[in-house]
């Protein structure tokens, strides 16, 4: 792959050794739920019951932006179209489940009537349509994937002829959310994901070093191609490292 992994097998960043906060990619479970599996798979982090207030995803930061965005409306609603941890995230902080927004999130049981549902509210003057991310597939095992959010996200969009504002990677949002409330500096920070046009790309628009797991849909043929291409946005998407797994990292995590 040349010199772009020289430093693949070098020891990671030291900034690796602290990573204890991650953004969730899902938007279908609460954060404590997050926190406790980052706990269980090894990588340490805060306990208790104010745990999950230390990962920060795509429901939750959803919600931060309805909550500016709605900002002075009497009691702001949302019409969302995702899980009931999502409409959880927005109802804690004064958004209820009705209409002012259209929210489309992960949702297993979308349907054509909720489509339907969401197109009659976007018709509405000011109703605002919002995504939590653009992931278009989710892996599996074996090489196998699922539909992810962005399918749903871009079949409201076509059906009612609007552009969603996005909240989750490559967003940068996502990441002022985090920025803003822990003072963050980007060039002590480190961008961990299995996608070259999400993850990777998220850090790299933050000036963020990026680690690149070979356990989801990108591949190191996709990352060769994008370095030798003459696209500028792709070449975008090339990250600083790579591992096989994100159980690699653990060693640098518990050193």
């Amino acid at each position: 792959m040349g010199e772009l992994f020289a430093a693949a097998n070098e020891p990671l960043p030291y900034v690796l050794r602290r990573l204890s906060r991650a953004s969730a990619r899902f938007p279908h479970k609460p954060r404590a739920a997050y926190a406790e599996k980052l706990r269980r798979l090894g990588f340490g982090g805060p306990t208790g019951p104010d745990a999950g207030l230390e990962v920060f995803g795509t429901a939750y930061c959803t919600a931060l932006y309805l909550r500016q965005r709605l900002a002075g409306a009497p009691a702001p609603k949302a019409y969302v179209l995702g899980s009931p941890a999502l409409a959880a995230e927005l109802e804690a902080v004064g958004v209820a489940p009705d209409v002012r927004a259209v929210v489309v999130g992960f949702d297993p049981h979308f349907s054509y009537m909720k489509l339907i549902k969401a197109v009659r509210y976007l018709q509405q003057p000011g109703c605002l349509l919002v995504g939590t991310n653009m992931d278009n597939r989710l892996p599996l095992e074996n090489g196998h994937f699922i539909a992810g959010t962005g399918c749903l996200v871009r079949a409201v969009e076509v059906a009612a002829q609007r552009q969603a504002d996005i909240i989750g990677k490559p967003s940068r949002f996502i990441f002022d959310c985090v920025s803003q409330e822990y003072g963050i500096r980007p060039e002590h920070t480190v961008m961990v994901g299995d996608r070259l046009d999400t993850d990777i790309l998220l850090g790299v628009t933050c000036g963020l070093k990026t680690i690149l797991t070979l356990t989801g849909v990108s591949t190191l043929g996709d990352v060769k191609s994008n370095q030798e291409s003459d696209c500028v946005s792709k070449k975008k998407m090339v990250p600083d490292f790579y591992v096989d797994s994100i159980a690699d990292l653990l060693p640098a995590l518990q050193g």
